[in-house]
C-alpha cells in the first residue's frame, strides 16, 4: 500500500512543500517516483516521516534529526527510544494537570496553593537528585503517590512532617544521647513516616535495603547544608544522623 504526497501530507497534517523539502535535505525519500512525476510512499516511509515529527515535537531540529536517522543501526531501537520519550513527555503533562488542579481547588477553597505543588511538572529540579539516590522507580511512584494526594491530605502529610522535625530539634536542643529511649522511639517514629511513602524499601519492607536507605538519610541530612537547615543547625542534623543509624544498626 502506498499513498500520494497529497494524501500523506493531509493525514500527516503538513503540506506537500514540507514533504518535498524533508527530501532535498535528505530525511525522507518518497518510496517511488512514478512515471506521471507523482510521489509515492510506502509505510516504511511513513514510519520514517513518524519519527520525523514526533522528533520536531521534541523540538529537534532538521540537521539533528537526521544525525539520529543516519546513526541509527536498528529502526525498531529507534521507536522504543522516541516511544520513551513520548511516555515521559505525558508524565510531565499529568503532573502538570495535578498541580494546576491543585492550584483551583486551593484557590475554590480561599486556601493558600503551595508553590512545590504548584510548579510540578514544570521545574521538577529533584528528580534527578531522587533518580540518583533511589532510582527511577522510586522517584515515579512516590510523585504519583504525592501528587494525588487531595489538598488536605497533603497539608495534613506536611504537618506530620514538621511535628516530627519539631520534635527531633526539642530532642536535640534537650540535649540527650542519640542512643536514648527518647530518641530511639523517634528513629522508629522517623522510619514509620517513611514507611508511608510509595517506592521506598521501608515501604516495600526490603528489610536490608531499608537499613542502607536510613542510614544513607542520616550522612544526608548532615552533608546536605539543606537539611542542617531543616534541623536548626549542623548539631541537630548530626543528632539525628546519630540516632538514626543507631537505631538501623540495633533495632532494624
Amino acid at each position: 500500500m502506498e499513498w500520494t504526497i497529497q494524501e500523506l501530507a493531509a493525514r500527516a497534517g503538513i503540506t506537500s512543500r514540507t514533504l518535498r523539502h524533508y527530501d532535498r535535505v535528505g530525511l525522507l525519500a518518497p518510496s517511488r517516483v512514478g512515471a506521471n512525476g507523482y510521489r509515492y510512499y510506502d509505510p516504511g516511509a511513513v514510519a520514517r516521516l513518524q519519527r520525523i515529527l514526533l522528533m520536531r515535537r521534541l523540538g529537534m531540529g532538521l540537521p539533528a534529526i537526521a544525525e539520529v536517522l543516519a546513526d541509527e543501526v536498528d529502526t525498531c531501537d529507534g521507536l522504543r527510544a522516541h516511544i520513551a520519550a513520548l511516555e515521559e513527555e505525558r508524565d510531565r503533562i499529568e503532573r502538570q494537570i495535578r498541580s494546576v488542579r491543585h492550584t483551583l481547588e486551593a484557590l475554590q477553597a480561599g486556601a493558600e496553593p503551595q508553590m512545590d505543588v504548584m510548579l510540578a511538572g514544570f521545574n521538577d529540579h529533584s528528580k534527578d537528585e531522587v533518580i540518583s539516590r533511589w532510582g527511577e522507580r522510586a522517584f515515579q511512584v512516590s510523585n504519583d503517590w504525592w501528587h494525588g494526594k487531595t489538598l488536605d491530605q497533603q497539608r495534613a502529610w506536611k504537618q506530620d512532617t514538621e511535628d516530627l522535625v519539631a520534635a527531633w530539634v526539642a530532642a536535640a536542643k534537650a540535649e540527650v544521647s542519640p542512643t536514648s529511649e527518647h530518641a530511639q522511639s523517634l528513629a522508629a517514629r522517623h522510619v514509620r513516616w517513611l514507611s508511608q511513602i510509595p517506592g521506598t524499601p521501608t515501604a516495600e519492607g526490603d528489610r536490608e535495603r531499608s537499613i542502607e536507605m536510613v542510614k544513607g538519610l542520616g550522612d544526608m541530612y548532615v552533608d546536605d547544608p539543606r537539611f542542617a537547615g531543616m534541623y536548626d543547625d549542623a548539631a541537630g542534623a548530626a543528632f539525628v544522623r546519630d540516632a538514626l543509624q543507631a537505631y538501623a544498626r540495633t533495632r532494624m
